[in-house]
C-alpha cells in the first residue's frame, strides 16, 4: 500500500511515535520487528545517493529494502549533489517506498567533509537548490532530518522555512548541534520554540529513553510526533508503554508481550533475511542491547559472544531474560555501545 501525504500526515496524527533511522540497526528485519512492535511510521538507515544511482553497491540496496507489510516506511538518503539527491529520490520511488528522507543531520566526519549530513546545514541556499531539485523528479513526499545546527549559531527554524517554501513534508529535528554529536543533552527547549514557529511539522528526536519522559516532552513540546532510537534497542516495547500511558491504541494489538517471546520473533526475522552466522551475530547484537541496564548485563555481554553455536547462544539469551522475572532496568546513561545513530 502506498501513502498520499495526506494519509501520511492521518497516521503521523494517530501514531505520533516513530521509530529512528540507526545506521547498522534498522535493516530489514529489524523494521520488519519494530512493525510488530509498533514502531510506528519506519525509515531505513542512511544510503548513498551516488550508490543508488550507480548501483554498484548491491548492499545499498540490501539496505534499502521494503515491503508492504513494512508500509509506511521512507528511506533515508544522503549525499551533498543535488542531481545525484534528485536521481536517487527517484530510484527511492521506484523501490516503493512512501516517501524519501533527506539526511541534514549526520554529524560523521567522512560524511561531512565530503558536504553531505549536517555540512549541508552551513550553506542554506545550496539546501534551497537540493530540495527543489530533489522535489522537481519525485511524486512521493520529501522529509528532512536534521540537528539543530551546525554549531552554537543554530538555525532550525531557518531550515524549517525553506523545507516548507520546497514543499517538503515535515522536518525531524535531533536536539544537538552537530559540533555536540552526541556529547551533552538534547535541547528540548530549542525544539518546542522551532515547533511554535515553525510552518510545516515538526518531529523532536533525541534522549528518548523512557516512556514517561517521552509523554512528558510530547506535552510539553506540543511536536506533531516524536521520533525514538536508542531508547528502542534498550527497551522493544518503548511504543507500546508510552501508547498506553497517552491513551492511544495500538497499530498492533497482538505485538509478543514477554522477553522470550521478543527475541523468538527477532530471531525469526533475522533468520528469514540474513544467512545463519549473520543472523546469530545480529541476534546476539539486540539481545545485548535489550539486556542493558537489567542485573548481570555486562556478564551477559561478555558470556553471549563467546558462545559459537545456534543452539547455545539461543538457549542461553532465553534463559537469561527468563530468568529477570520481575527485575526491573536500571535508570542509567547509555554505555558507549549504545551511542550511534546518525543525527
Amino acid at each position: 500500500m502506498s501513502y498520499s501525504a495526506e494519509q501520511l500526515l492521518e497516521y503521523l496524527k494517530k501514531y505520533p511515535l516513530l521509530l529512528a533511522p540507526m545506521a547498522g540497526v534498522t535493516d530489514y528485519p529489524f523494521r520488519s520487528f519494530m512493525r510488530e512492535m509498533n514502531g510506528g511510521i519506519l525509515t531505513t538507515e542512511l544510503v548513498s545517493a551516488i550508490a543508488l544511482v550507480r548501483e554498484s553497491d548491491h548492499r545499498t540496496y540490501k539496505i534499502a529494502l521494503i515491503d508492504s507489510e513494512q508500509q509506511p516506511t521512507g528511506i533515508q538518503i544522503f549525499g551533498e549533489d543535488p542531481d545525484i539527491l534528485a536521481q536517487a529520490a527517484l530510484k527511492v520511488e521506484e523501490m516503493g517506498a512512501s516517501f524519501v528522507d533527506l539526511n541534514l543531520g549526520c554529524p560523521v566526519t567522512k560524511i561531512v567533509k565530503k558536504g553531505a549530513g549536517s555540512a549541508i546545514l552551513k550553506d542554506l541556499p545550496q539546501l534551497s537548490k537540493i530540495l527543489k531539485t530533489i522535489k522537481s523528479k519525485i511524486k512521493i513526499p520529501l522529509t528532512i532530518k536534521v540537528r539543530t545546527g551546525w554549531d552554537h549559531q543554530r538555525n532550525a527554524l531557518e531550515v524549517s522555512r525553506i523545507a516548507h517554501n520546497e514543499g517538503c513534508l515535515w522536518m525531524t529535528i535531533h536536539g544537538r548541534t552537530r559540533s555536540q554529536g552526541y556529547s551533552g543533552k538534547a535541547d528540548w527547549d530549542y525544539i518546542a520554540e522551532v515547533k511554535s514557529k515553525a510552518p510545516l511539522p515538526i518531529i523532536g528526536n533525541g534522549d528518548l529513553v523512557n516512556p514517561q519522559h517521552i509523554c512528558h516532552i510530547y506535552k510539553k513540546t506540543n511536536c506533531s510526533a516524536l521520533m525514538i532510537g536508542r531508547g528502542a534497542l534498550k527497551n522493544p516495547w518503548i511504543f507500546n508503554d508510552t501508547y498506553k500511558l497517552l491513551g492511544r491504541e495500538f497499530p498492533n494489538d497482538s505485538y509478543p508481550k514477554n522477553a522470550k517471546e521478543v527475541l523468538e520473533v527477532l530471531f525469526g526475522y533475522l533468520s528469514d533475511f540474513h544467512d545463519e552466522r549473520m543472523a546469530l551475530l545480529q541476534f546476539k547484537k539486540f539481545a545485548v542491547w535489550f539486556s542493558s541496564g537489567y542485573p548481570e548485563s555486562s556478564l551477559f555481554r561478555k558470556s553471549i559472544f563467546q558462545i559459537k553455536e545456534k543452539s547455545l547462544v539461543l538457549n542461553y539469551a532465553f534463559n537469561y531474560f527468563a530468568q529477570l522475572g520481575a527485575s526491573k532496568k536500571e535508570n542509567m546513561p547509555y554505555e558507549s555501545f549504545l551511542m550511534q545513530g546518525h543525527g
